[in-house]
């Protein structure tokens, strides 16, 4: 199901936006390239959100302890484990759909 979930204009280049789907808290995130990546937005290492964590390049530092993680499939990097639900998401004009 592809649902409304913010506006593009709303996003800042590497700052998260948090939004709540069928209660599920969703981060996303626009890179500086204009790339758009939504993934959930709780950390199965920390049990915490990802929202605040830092964009670098297509990966998120989680904020609590600094976790790599990729935006584009949700896993979390070496030495590291773990995988954090990613979600496809469709711009069309200046709304963003992801699909649940």
């Amino acid at each position: 199901m592809k649902v409304l979930a913010t506006k593009q204009s709303k996003l800042m280049p590497r700052v998260g936006r948090s939004v709540m789907i069928n209660d599920k808290k969703i981060a996303i995130f626009q890179l500086t390239d204009g790339r758009i990546f939504a993934i959930e937005d709780h950390c199965p290492l920390t049990n915490a959100p990802v929202l605040e964590g830092i964009v670098s390049g297509e990966y998120l530092y989680e904020p609590m302890r600094d976790y790599k993680i990729s935006l584009v499939d949700g896993m979390i990097q070496e030495p590291d484990e773990g995988q954090l639900k990613v979600y496809p998401v469709e711009v069309i004009d200046d709304d963003i759909f992801i699909e649940v």
